[in-house]
C-alpha cells in the first residue's frame, strides 16, 4: 500500500491512474482545479483525500501538501498529470498564449515537485512520475510550444533522477501516445486566437483539423494505459528513465532514433574531428 498524490486528476489519465491505484489498495490524494468535477465514485472512496490544487498557485501547493501529510502522513508517488495542449504555427501563437501553457506544464509541474521532494528525501524514499507526451521526443508541426513543454519535462525528469538518486528518490518521465481522453477537447487544448491564412492547407493546421476530427477516437485506451503505468511505478523494479505507452509512441520512438542515426552516420568522423589538437 502506498499514498499517491497525483495532479490533474479530475478526469482523464489522471483519472484512471487513481482508480488503478484505489483498486490496487493504494490511498490517493486526488488533486483538480475543482473538486466537485472528481466522479462521485472516486471522490466519495474511504481512501481518497479530494485537494483542491491549482498547480500554477505557489501558495496552493503549500496547502495542498500540507492537507497531505495531515491525512496521510507521506507521500510515495508523485505524478506531476496537470497540464493543457497547444496548437498552432509558431508564427501565430502570442507570448500569453505560449507563457500560459509552460506556467501549467512545466512551472506548475516544478512547483509541486519542489514542495514533495523535500518530503521524499526526509523519508529516504519515493517516486516522481512526470506525465510528458510522445510530443516530448518529437516536435511536430503545429505542435511547436506544447512539445516543447514536454521536451523540458523530459529534461526536468532526466536531471531529478541523477539529482535525488543518492536520497532514494526515483524519477520517470511517461510518454503516451494519443489516448481517448478529453484532452482535445477545449477545456484543455487552445487555439491560437489568431490564425494566419496562409497556413491553411499547410502541415501545421493540417494538425488543428485532425485534432478536430480525433477527438474522442483516439488510438489508446486510457484505463488499460493507467493499468500499465501503476504497474510499472509500483514495481520493486527501478523506473525507466522515460516509460513509452502505447503502440505509437514505442513506434515513433524507434523511427526518431533510426532518422537521427542515419542523419549522423556520414558526418560522424567530421564532426569528432572538431575536437582541439
Amino acid at each position: 500500500m502506498s499514498v499517491w498524490m497525483i495532479t490533474g486528476a479530475g478526469r482523464g489519465l489522471g483519472l484512471e491512474i487513481t482508480r488503478a491505484a484505489l483498486q490496487a489498495g493504494d490511498h490517493v490524494a486526488v488533486c483538480a482545479r475543482r473538486t466537485d468535477s472528481i466522479p462521485d465514485d472516486v471522490r466519495n472512496h474511504p481512501d481518497v483525500l479530494p485537494v483542491p490544487l491549482d498547480v500554477t498557485d505557489i501558495g496552493q501547493v503549500a496547502t495542498a501538501v500540507a492537507s497531505v501529510m495531515e491525512r496521510f502522513g507521506t507521500v510515495d508517488v508523485l505524478v506531476n498529470n496537470a497540464g493543457r495542449g497547444l496548437l498552432g504555427a509558431v508564427e501565430e501563437i502570442t507570448d500569453a498564449e505560449a507563457r500560459s501553457v509552460f506556467d501549467v506544464n512545466v512551472f506548475g509541474l516544478l512547483n509541486v515537485t519542489r514542495a514533495v521532494v523535500p518530503l521524499m528525501r526526509a523519508a529516504g524514499r519515493g517516486k516522481l512520475v512526470h506525465i510528458g507526451s510522445r510530443g516530448g521526443f518529437e516536435g511536430e508541426p503545429g505542435v511547436a510550444l506544447y512539445s516543447a513543454t514536454k521536451f523540458a519535462v523530459a529534461g526536468i525528469s532526466e536531471s531529478l533522477a541523477g539529482e535525488l538518486a543518492p536520497f532514494g528518490i526515483q524519477s520517470t518521465v511517461v510518454e503516451p501516445g494519443v489516448f481517448r481522453t478529453d484532452f482535445l477537447d477545449a477545456s484543455s487544448l487552445q487555439l491560437p486566437a489568431n490564425q494566419v491564412a496562409a497556413y491553411d492547407g499547410t502541415p501545421a493546421h493540417a494538425t488543428l483539423e485532425w485534432a478536430e476530427e480525433t477527438n474522442h477516437s483516439q488510438l489508446g485506451d486510457p484505463v488499460k494505459g493507467a493499468a500499465f503505468i501503476h504497474r510499472i511505478v509500483s514495481s520493486d523494479d527501478p523506473l525507466p528513465l522515460h516509460l513509452p505507452v502505447g503502440q505509437d509512441a514505442l513506434d515513433r520512438r524507434v523511427a526518431i532514433t533510426e532518422r537521427i542515426e542515419k542523419e549522423i552516420a556520414p558526418l560522424r568522423a567530421a564532426s569528432a574531428a572538431t575536437a582541439c589538437d
